[in-house]
């Protein structure tokens, strides 16, 4: 009983030993250069060449993009990429990227960068515009007025309701006037004025 107690103890003391040893090269392996300023750690690898390709799509057996690239181990990157525009147009980026950046170039994107071509509607619009611009152009050059279009019976008729109800609103505001400025008159005509003496006898 007591040598398996004693090997027991033993065995519990090994064991303390070693997390603690292990605990001990965990901490000595750490990586402090976080906390250690200008510390630089040259472990970095150098790039190596690689090359990878895929195909994609939305759900199976259908492919709307496509993505390779590879790498020279100079750090000079060749890649092009592929995918289906909502037009079901197969647009493609090919790139370069280098110590100088990112260098793309579009394939079958011309349809968006062209300007878009006026429709019918759109072009006698333009033409409609125009011969009206020049015209009034004309016109301002020659000190010619300009025919302005006519009011229709009902915009006339809007247009002398608003002159009546204005000047009858401005005759109203007239005569308040005129009575408060009567009112004031008559008040001084009627007020005696204060005589107050500032010098006062002691």
């Amino acid at each position: 009983m007591n040598i398996s107690m004693r090997q027991s103890e033993l065995f519990g003391f090994v064991m303390k030993r070693i997390i603690i040893a292990v605990a001990l090269i965990n901490i000595c392996l750490a990586d402090v250069s976080h906390i250690l300023p200008g510390y630089t750690t040259t472990t970095t690898p150098p790039p190596k060449p690689y090359n990878f390709q895929y195909q994609a799509g939305r759900y199976p057996g259908h492919i709307d993009r496509v993505h390779q690239e590879a790498g020279d181990g100079s750090g000079i990157i060749h890649g092009s990429y592929s995918y289906i525009d909502p037009k079901y147009k197969v647009r493609t980026v090919e790139y370069t990227a280098d110590k100088a950046g990112f260098h793309p170039a579009l394939i079958n994107f011309e349809d968006t960068l062209t300007q878009p071509s006026d429709s019918e509607a759109v072009r006698l619009a333009k033409e409609k515009h125009l011969q009206l611009y020049q015209r009034i152009a004309e016109a301002n050059a020659h000190n010619v007025p300009v025919n302005l279009p006519q009011d229709s019976a009902s915009v006339a008729n809007a247009k002398d309701r608003h002159y009546q109800l204005y000047h009858r609103i401005a005759e109203q505001h007239a005569a308040i006037a005129a009575q408060r400025e009567a009112e004031r008159l008559a008040y001084e005509a009627t007020s005696v004025a204060n005589d107050v003496d500032d010098h006062r006898k002691c």
